[in-house]
């Protein structure tokens, strides 16, 4: 059986918990008051330190007209970025910057930054017997940059560009003075190393400037020899001079040529129009000839006459054959000359021609020439290039030594830093602060105080209850039912079970103690001295009111009903509960209990209302056994976990009552099935009667009927469920171990 630990049963007394607060109140206040003393003499004696702030800017100092011309570009300006923030972070905390800061202010004589100088007594006896290293193993200067680093912090202020330098010392006036004196050495420094960087490059500029003006020199000197030596002429637009005159020459013989065959072509259109005897007054230079245009204009007058004559005379007049006559030679004469004109064309394209020739030749010699001209002219180019590339390095040396040479001499270089703000003098120690140290001491110690006293009255179980619910109060005296009851108990039949205990006699014996031996049914011979307890209790109601309490029918609890199942070895328990949805709690906390002892444990519910499962899932909306029966689910769907406990639960589901009922004749086939997979099946089945059941019992089967009151309905219901073939019934009521409600996280309740 699973039996409960007494921390299951019990309960915090928070009144008697936080009780125990006020019972210790002198302990607590004594404890706070001296810890808050001692806190206070600690704050008071303690040496006091002084803290003082520094603020340094990072950025560019150089101003735009002393600018080099060759810092004009982004590639030569300072880094201040986050990176670079933190570099100098780094190098104003450095030992170097120390080290000048200690020696300026003489540091190494102050015994705060010097243990070895003022030594207490203490101290020697702990360094003579080991148990302090010696500090005078150490160098003085190692000693004193410790003690610095220490008393120093350096950090970059966030989002911005200035660098914070705070040191804490006893000496307020020093605690000013040395972050001061760390960011002017900070700032000599970068001086120093741009007059150190700045010095470098002069004298490395010095000698370069005397190799290259001797190079460019020389490399000079090589292209005008050179081009002597080559007849490299230089023409017109910069280009060599056979080159040039091959251009001119290609232009003449383009000239030339076009020139030819257009006297080619007028020469030849004449002799065509000579041949044919067409006209000549379609050819440009016929019609531009002087003389032509005369016989032309003598033509035209002639042939007039000899229209006005023939208006008088007749053809073979004398006078107008006489004007035929000239108008006749006037035609031979425009041939003639047309001839003579046809003659200069072919003889200017001849001349055109020879001169084309000539051309040719010229154009070839001067082609070879320009061609060996262009071989030269590219080692020309080259030793150009190289003079060129010498002298632009020589001149950009020269601006860099002249600009590194006037600030060398000027003693003039730009710190990419300033000092933003100076540390002043601080008047308040910022360490102790007595107050925030006395208030923290109380507040910790009353708190811990607190919580001691708390921890002790909790161990010590001073601070422990019975939990409600799982025991009934002790009680002095119990009022026996009245005669009435009496009767209906005897009239009770007599079921075979264990007998059960007398709930009042319980009171609040602990869970791990035995079991008072039980009292069995009452009897009919019994009832007079029921009925004489009866009265001496209602004597003394004037007196106590007594609490109202319950008749036992030879019923058992949870406890016993899940020992049973466990002792008997039962795979099925099925529950009756003749009283309704109310009783159905047993079934519940019955199987809670067997869970709650190691085994595997599945609840049917085959209420109406599904009052078993609905308070194991807070919900009455998940598939069960009709989703089953009606094949619309199959066992994983319908097999939930309970809530509150290890046991598994198949509530009623959602499917239709009546179409799930039509395959009631599956519930043998799905029992069988869950005995199979779990070591019991508990099965709610409400108020129904031994038929109702039968589909359900089997081997190793106990059958109980769940109670609330003991009533006639309850009564009958016990007799027929014997007399149907259950002989074995046992009577379970769950009264007295979880209160009836809806359960919370935590407490293994049902409703």
């Amino acid at each position: 059986m699973s039996v409960q630990s007494a921390a299951a049963d019990v309960d915090v007394d928070l009144r008697q918990l936080f009780a125990s607060l006020g019972r210790n109140w002198l302990r607590i206040v004594v404890v706070v008051l001296s810890v808050t003393g001692l806190a206070f003499a600690f704050a008071s004696l303690a040496t006091r330190h002084y803290k003082a702030e520094t603020q340094v800017e990072i950025a560019p100092r150089e101003s735009v007209y002393t600018r080099p011309a060759s810092n004009n570009n982004d590639t030569d300006k300072p880094i201040l970025d986050e990176q670079g923030v933190a570099t100098q972070v780094q190098i104003i905390s450095s030992n170097e910057i120390l080290k000048q800061v200690a020696q300026k202010l003489g540091l190494e004589k102050l015994p705060e930054f010097d243990d070895a100088l003022d030594m207490s007594p203490l101290s020697r006896a702990l360094v003579l017997v080991g148990l302090k290293s010696d500090p005078m193993e150490i160098p003085t200067e190692e000693r004193v940059l410790k003690k610095m680093h220490e008393k120093l912090n350096v950090y970059g202020v966030e989002k911005t560009r200035i660098i914070a330098i705070e040191f804490s010392s006893e000496d307020p006036k020093l605690a000013a003075a040395i972050p001061d004196a760390i960011a002017a050495a900070y700032i000599a420094g970068q001086g120093a190393a741009k007059l150190e960087s700045n010095n470098a490059a002069a004298d490395f500029l010095a000698p370069e400037i005397a190799d290259l003006s001797k190079q460019v020199k020389d490399a000079e000197a090589k292209v005008a020899a050179y081009r002597s030596q080559s007849d490299l002429l230089m023409g017109g637009n910069n280009s060599v001079l056979a080159t040039q005159q091959l251009s001119e020459l290609s232009s003449e013989l383009s000239k030339v040529r076009a020139n030819r065959a257009a006297a080619e072509a007028t020469a030849d259109g004449v002799r065509r129009a000579l041949q044919t005897g067409g006209s000549l007054d379609a050819v440009p230079e016929v019609l531009s000839s002087d003389l032509i245009q005369r016989l032309r204009e003598r033509q035209v007058e002639l042939r007039s006459n000899i229209a006005d004559l023939s208006t008088t005379l007749l053809g073979n007049h004398p006078r107008i054959r006489a004007l035929k006559s000239q108008l006749a030679d006037l035609d031979a004469q425009i041939r003639s000359e047309a001839q003579k004109i046809m003659k200069g064309l072919l003889m200017q394209a001849e001349t055109a021609k020879a001169r084309e020739n000539q051309l040719v030749a010229d154009v070839n010699t001067l082609k070879a020439a320009s061609a060996q001209a262009g071989e030269q002219q590219v080692d020309l180019d080259a030793l150009q290039r190289d003079a060129t590339a010498k002298r632009q390095q020589l001149e950009l040396y020269l601006a860099n030594y002249r600009e590194a040479a006037s600030r060398q001499d000027r003693n003039y270089l730009p710190v990419d830093a300033r000092i933003a703000s100076k540390a002043s003098v601080p008047s308040e120690a910022y360490f102790p602060k007595v107050g925030p140290i006395v208030g923290a001491a109380f507040a910790a110690s009353l708190l811990i105080m607190a919580i001691v006293t708390l921890l002790r009255e909790l161990f010590s179980g001073r601070a422990m209850r019975p939990a409600t619910g799982s025991r009934f109060e002790r009680i002095d005296e119990v009022a026996m039912p009245h005669v009435a009851q009496a009767s209906d108990m005897v009239a009770m039949p007599v079921v075979r079970q264990e007998p059960a205990v007398l709930r009042p006699e319980m009171g609040n014996r602990p869970a791990a103690a035995e079991a008072k031996p039980y009292a069995t049914m009452p009897a009919m011979a019994e009832a007079p001295d029921m009925v004489a307890m009866a009265e001496a209790a209602a004597a003394k109601q004037t007196a106590v009111e007594p609490e109202p309490v319950r008749s036992t029918l030879g019923e058992i609890d949870v406890e016993k009903a899940a020992e049973k199942l466990i002792s008997s070895g039962a795979a099925r328990a099925i529950f009756v509960s003749p009283e309704g949805d109310e009783a159905a709690a047993s079934a519940v906390l019955v199987a809670r209990e067997v869970a709650d002892a190691g085994l595997r444990v599945l609840l049917l519910d085959l209420t109406a209302s599904g009052a078993a499962s609905r308070p194991m899932l807070d919900s009455g909306l998940f598939p069960g056994i009709t989703n089953l029966l009606a094949s619309e689910a199959q066992f994983s769907d319908v097999i939930h976990a309970d809530l509150y406990s290890d046991c598994h639960v198949i509530p009623v589901g959602t499917a239709d009552p009546v179409r799930a009922m039509r395959a009631a004749d599956r519930l043998p086939i799905i029992m069988q099935s869950l005995t199979t997979a779990y070591d019991l099946v508990v099965v709610e089945c409400g108020p129904a009667d031994a038929q109702g059941i039968s589909r359900l019992t089997g081997d190793a089967t106990e059958v109980f009927l769940s109670m609330l009151e003991s009533d006639d309905d309850v009564t009958q219901a016990a007799v027929k469920l014997i007399e149907s073939g259950y002989p074995d019934l046992t009577l379970v009521t769950p009264l007295g171990h979880e209160p009836p409600g809806n359960p919370v996280p935590g407490r293994r309740t049902a409703a």
